[in-house]
């Protein structure tokens, strides 16, 4: 072979690494050619147009077998590698297009975290067993910062969310209840009133936010006010607290359904007030396949909260 006259072995394209190293594999034009689905003189062509591309022989016969040289054998080893890189280029290709890898980072309140979304995410891995979870719990402020420069891909917040930075997928409405124990006269009463509640020691959450406002307000209708026992910030200690007879818990009732456990019922309360959540992205991102698809799996297993 004339001295310059030779080109790169990358210009013959994957094909031909995968005659190569089928040839290697097999020792013979004709069996490599029927595990390729080519033909005998296909395959021959392929190894002469190699030999000349790199510029050195890589095999030699020996009673009808093709025998690798001691430097195809080099270069055989080096293609191997390359196709195994290729394979998993390729299988990687699948499980993003499959949503089956990649890494998914959310957040969302503390309530969301403890109580909700440990049954959606292990659900949504069960299906998706590639991806890697990131589940962080911050506060609004710097849940809206994170979600709206996209150092997560999404979150969950209560509505309303302000901010035209962020895109705001409705998902799931909860009304409130009360979590007491079931040998507590109450009880006794699918549904609780201020009236009936009035003078009972109360586990409220939240004092100072829009929630409380809302409870002291429902109270204001029957002209009365509630009575703080205890005063927490987790719909889970507000339900433990409640376990050990200390007074009733007033919470939303998606967010409480996790911690309702044996000795515990849990009451609708009355007048209604309602907790509207959203799911929730950087207003300018398109949603990835995992993104869309955890929003899915979280559409449903929150209806079937709701609904239960």
């Amino acid at each position: 072979m004339r001295p310059g006259a030779r080109r790169p072995l990358s210009t013959l394209g994957v094909r031909a690494l995968e005659t190569l190293a089928e040839v290697m594999r097999t020792g013979s034009a004709t069996s490599a050619a029927t595990s390729l689905g080519m033909t005998q003189p296909g395959v021959s062509r392929t190894l002469a147009q190699i030999e000349s591309a790199i510029g050195f022989e890589l095999f030699y016969r020996d009673r009808g077998k093709l025998v690798p040289t001691k430097d195809g054998l080099l270069l055989a080893e080096e293609v191997e590698f390359a196709l195994a890189g290729l394979r998993r280029v390729s299988n990687l290709a699948n499980d993003i297009a499959n949503s089956a890898a990649g890494e998914l980072r959310v957040v969302a309140p503390p309530s969301f975290t403890d109580g909700v979304l440990p049954d959606i995410v292990a659900s949504f891995l069960r299906k998706h067993p590639g991806v890697r979870f990131n589940l962080d719990s911050r506060s609004l402020e710097t849940s809206k910062a994170l979600i709206a420069t996209r150092v997560v891909d999404c979150g969950f917040m209560k509505m309303p969310v302000a901010g035209g930075d962020l895109h705001c997928e409705p998902l799931v409405s909860s009304g409130s209840g009360c979590v007491l124990r079931a040998d507590h006269p109450l009880a006794a009463h699918a549904v609780l009133t201020p009236g009936l509640l009035r003078g009972e020691p109360l586990i409220l959450l939240g004092s100072g936010r829009q929630w409380r406002i809302q409870v002291d307000q429902a109270f204001a209708t029957f002209n009365l006010r509630p009575t703080v026992a205890i005063e927490t910030h987790t719909h889970g200690s507000a339900c433990a607290l409640a376990s050990r007879g200390v007074g009733v818990a007033i919470v939303n009732t998606l967010l409480a359904q996790s911690y309702v456990r044996e000795g515990l019922v849990l009451r609708t309360f009355d007048p209604p007030i309602l907790h509207q959540y959203a799911f929730v992205t950087a207003v300018n991102a398109q949603p990835s396949r995992l993104v869309a698809a955890f929003l899915e799996e979280a559409r449903a297993a929150l209806s079937r909260h709701s609904s239960s």
